[in-house]
């Protein structure tokens, strides 16, 4: 495992700077080349969410609804509690800001990309209806661009695993539950194979049923776990409220601090942040897409605007907390990266149980993103092979989240993060390109919008 560490994170240097001038160059592009109209339409974003213009004569398979519940729930998860803190651990609390930007300009990334997963859906071999980045770079660019959407599909067999989710619930469980002190005899490895095997089993009951059980499931899991998250930590910050001023202060000032003892300096840090952003809410990276892309919404700006909420609901809300509470605690001081900061802050806030308590909303988090993440990887193996051959994948999925319960962290955040940068290569490319396509249909939307029929 050393080795293949070694290798991936040999790797890594070489896609810092295409992933980071395509998400923030070419993201501020489509922030300006839009004229901030997704923005200015947040509120009636909200409005379609709440079901308000659904259409069940729409072709499709989910609601607009539960598709952003599905997407949300693939990046609501693990990323936003533990990936925070390895942002903090890597970059000090001025990473934060850098995510904030990066959200802020991924929610324009997600309405040009998903609304383009409407306007350039495909069938695969069984004749389903699908969208995703593969679709609208084969169809709207043509077949000359193929090469493209292969590479992002190779890409995405091994970025689509939910092996970080595995690697830092096992490490939750280990570090709240202590295994050592149950009158269960095992060693460390083995209560963590013993982890992974559960949570495998307990994945495969939901991701064999397919997309709409899956959606059915996210859409039940996912208001309720970050509503009770948000809970928590608004209890955390209550009881500190003179700390969180100093805590949203330090975030500023470090932001711009030029010696940061981030790896690369001041530069280090924005990427860190760039990084850690796109893992959270995955704007640019193409994987929403694919769930808005079987919506049952004939309006591809209306479902663009519904997934513009996600990087805001996942990290502008959900990862701000996160780094409050690890900021207020102190918990970024310690010598521990990932999950385990988390816990330490928790524990330290909320009266020695926190740690307990987190330890059950972080399992509905990795669930939710165990049982949506998979389908994504299955789109991508049918793309390159197809359908019936695509559903395999949840058995690949299945045994690497095994293995992913006893790998090291490094490894499992290098894998995703080589994967995550060679993704947005591609999908921004497309995205970019296919820009003004997207522009003309959102003139006539606003058309439809001020004359009421919207």
């Amino acid at each position: 495992m050393d080795t293949i560490n070694d290798f991936i994170a040999s790797a890594l240097p070489y896609t810092e700077w295409p992933m980071f001038l395509l998400l923030i160059g070419g993201g501020l592009f489509l922030v300006f080349y839009s004229k901030l109209m997704p923005y200015r339409f947040f509120g009636h974003a909200i409005a379609i969410t709440a079901g308000k213009y659904d259409n069940k004569d729409s072709k499709g398979d989910v609601s607009s609804f539960q598709a952003l519940s599905a997407a949300v729930a693939a990046t609501v998860g693990l990323g936003n509690i533990s990936g925070v803190a390895i942002a903090i651990h890597d970059g000090g609390p001025g990473v934060v800001f850098w995510i904030w930007m990066t959200a802020l300009i991924g929610m324009c990334i997600k309405f040009y990309s998903c609304s383009l997963a409407i306007m350039y859906r495909g069938t695969d071999s069984d004749g389903k209806l699908q969208g995703g980045p593969m679709y609208y770079i084969t169809k709207g660019l043509g077949e000359k661009a193929k090469p493209l959407a292969i590479f992002f599909a190779v890409c995405g067999l091994f970025g689509f695993l939910g092996v970080f989710t595995a690697n830092q619930f096992t490490e939750t469980f280990m570090s709240v539950v202590d295994p050592g002190a149950t009158i269960i005899e095992m060693s460390d490895e083995n209560w963590k194979w013993t982890i992974g095997l559960i949570l495998a089993v307990i994945t495969s009951f939901v991701i064999f049923g397919g997309l709409t059980k899956i959606a059915k499931v996210a859409s039940a899991i996912v208001p309720f776990m970050v509503a009770v998250y948000l809970i928590a930590v608004i209890a955390v910050m209550a009881m500190n409220s003179g700390q969180i001023l100093p805590a949203l202060k330090m975030i500023f000032t470090e932001a711009w601090n030029f010696k940061s003892l981030a790896t690369g300096g001041f530069w280090g840090l924005v990427i860190i942040g760039v990084r850690r952003a796109m893992f959270s809410n995955e704007a640019g990276l193409g994987s929403a897409p694919m769930y808005h892309g079987q919506s049952k919404n004939d309006e591809p700006i209306r479902e663009g605007l519904v997934a513009m909420l996600g990087p805001f609901i996942d990290t502008i809300l959900v990862c701000t907390f996160t780094a409050i509470v690890i900021i207020l605690s102190g918990a970024y001081l310690e010598d521990s990266s990932g999950i385990v900061m988390t816990l330490s802050a928790f524990e330290k806030t909320l009266f020695g149980w926190g740690d307990v308590l987190l330890m059950v909303i972080v399992t509905a988090f990795a669930l939710s993103t165990l049982f949506t993440y998979s389908y994504y990887g299955v789109k991508s193996l049918s793309f390159l092979t197809n359908a019936k051959i695509g559903k395999f994948y949840n058995w690949y999925f299945v045994i690497m989240i095994v293995f992913a319960a006893v790998a090291s962290l490094e490894l499992v955040k290098n894998l995703i993060d080589l994967s995550y940068a060679l993704m947005v290569i591609p999908n921004m490319i497309a995205v970019l390109l296919l820009a003004p396509k997207v522009n003309v249909e959102l003139k006539k939307y606003i058309l439809k919008y001020k004359d009421g029929k919207s």
